[in-house]
């Protein structure tokens, strides 16, 4: 499949990719070539535990694990993939956006790498991604981190709708995503209160497919893996955002319970990953020591 990638990247602030993994493209048969950073094995640490980072709904990787990468270099292989139709790299397809797809995406990477088992972290979508992999392929899934996600996206009605303005988006709502996004510009911010990273957070969404981002959304709204824990799921943690009026707190809570995951409160909102990495980074370090320790 033919890949429709963007030339050239956003530029971040200056120093906030310290610690990024290099980029590597990959030959994924049937799928296409994509770009994945990857920090490789170690020559210290060649039994370094492999952690596949999976982001949110509209992000990148790069938005997403920004403040997370510098953190786990030194005890873990990083790999980091943008999602189907996200950020300048996801793989771009005609087809229906699928959850599905993009779990086997992750698998295909893996086998790309060489990589047999690994521990998968999933934010928000990329929680619902995770799950999936590990559902699918159990034996590839060694534990999950599930960070401010849920088993199920509610309210799914809304998300649901995204269907059907998914298939015309292309060319019926192109006018509209380019004033969404002058406005959004002209009032100088996405939420996340630093300048220099709203105005990166602005360049990196716009290189997603309009289509393909809907039809994500669409997805998460059918999305359920309930009803929770099997003989086949591997150790789990799930890192909460107490105050995440996205995915709710309370079903944050409810797939930790469901998979009896062990948990760790994160005092921040959906943005916690970028706007409360002092919080996050740690309950997420202290998540992956959790799952490696069951």
């Amino acid at each position: 499949m033919p890949v429709d990638q963007p030339a050239v990247d956003p530029q971040p602030p200056a120093g906030l990719l310290d610690g990024a993994p290099p980029y590597r493209w990959l030959d994924l048969p049937g799928r296409g070539s994509l770009v994945v950073r990857d920090s490789g094995p170690s020559p210290d640490r060649p039994d370094a535990p492999v952690v596949i980072l999976l982001h949110g709904w509209w992000v990148d990787a790069d938005l997403n694990w920004c403040r997370t990468y510098a953190a786990l270099s030194d005890r873990h292989r990083m790999v980091a993939l943008d999602h189907r139709g996200h950020g300048a790299h996801g793989l771009r397809t005609r087809r229906r956006f699928r959850l599905a797809d993009s779990a086997e995406d992750v698998v295909a990477v893996a086998d790309a790498l060489g990589i047999g088992r690994f521990t998968v972290v999933g934010y928000s979508m990329g929680g619902a991604v995770a799950q999936l992999v590990q559902l699918r392929h159990p034996g590839r899934t060694a534990a999950m981190v599930l960070c401010a996600t849920a088993a199920r996206f509610a309210p799914a009605r809304p998300l649901r709708l995204l269907r059907w303005a998914a298939r015309p988006a292309r060319w019926l709502l192109a006018p509209a995503w380019r004033v969404v996004w002058w406005v959004a510009e002209r009032r100088g911010a996405l939420g996340i209160g630093d300048p220099e990273i709203d105005r990166w957070a602005r360049a990196a969404i716009r290189q997603g497919d309009l289509g393909l981002l809907l039809g994500a959304g669409a997805a998460l709204g059918r999305f359920d893996a309930r009803p929770g824990p099997s003989s086949t799921t591997p150790p789990a943690a799930v890192v909460v955002c107490t105050r995440d009026r996205v995915v709710p707190t309370a079903g944050q809570r409810e797939l930790a319970e469901g998979l009896a995951a062990h948990v760790e409160e994160v005092d921040g909102d959906h943005l916690a990953c970028v706007t409360a990495a002092d919080h996050f980074v740690p309950a997420l370090e202290r998540a992956l020591a959790a799952v490696a320790a069951s």
